[in-house]
């Protein structure tokens, strides 16, 4: 199974990683958001399913959204908070707006009909069962998060 979207690679990319990484810190520190963070997933086969893991606290179940288009997984999630602060003669309002998504292309062998995820204690989880007539079922479709 590989992933479509963040990916490193050995030489530059992971130099300009640690270049800009105070910077990021700093940022982190200072606004107290992280700039540019993707969940890390982590995957697991068995003889019976492939097994995502993806961490992603502090969200809800309907902020994600699965879909499956043909042989391409993708996970996506957006979340909008507003926070207003009011104290005598001053306002203050804050408006956040993050989201992410991430996409795998699906090995042979997967049952599509019974693909199943779990977001529980801020860990999403997506069963990907196995099933040698997969291959013949191409439909589109979106999995419901549980």
């Amino acid at each position: 199974m590989a992933t479509q979207t963040v990916t490193k690679r050995a030489g530059l990319p992971s130099v300009f990683d640690d270049f800009f990484r105070p910077w990021k810190d700093w940022a982190s520190d200072f606004y107290g958001v992280h700039a540019l963070t993707v969940p890390a997933v982590n995957v697991t086969e068995d003889k019976e399913s492939y097994r995502l893991s993806m961490a992603a606290p502090g969200l809800k179940k309907s902020d994600f959204k699965i879909e499956l288009e043909g042989e391409l997984l993708t996970i996506s999630a957006e979340t909008e908070t507003e926070k207003e602060e009011k104290s005598g003669k001053y306002s203050r309002q804050e408006y956040n707006y993050s989201s992410f998504s991430r996409s795998f292309h699906l090995p042979e062998g997967v049952s599509k009909d019974k693909i199943d995820a779990h977001y529980d204690d801020g860990v999403l989880k997506i069963r990907l069962p196995k099933n040698e007539d997969s291959k013949k079922n191409g439909r589109n479709m979106e999995i419901p998060v549980k």
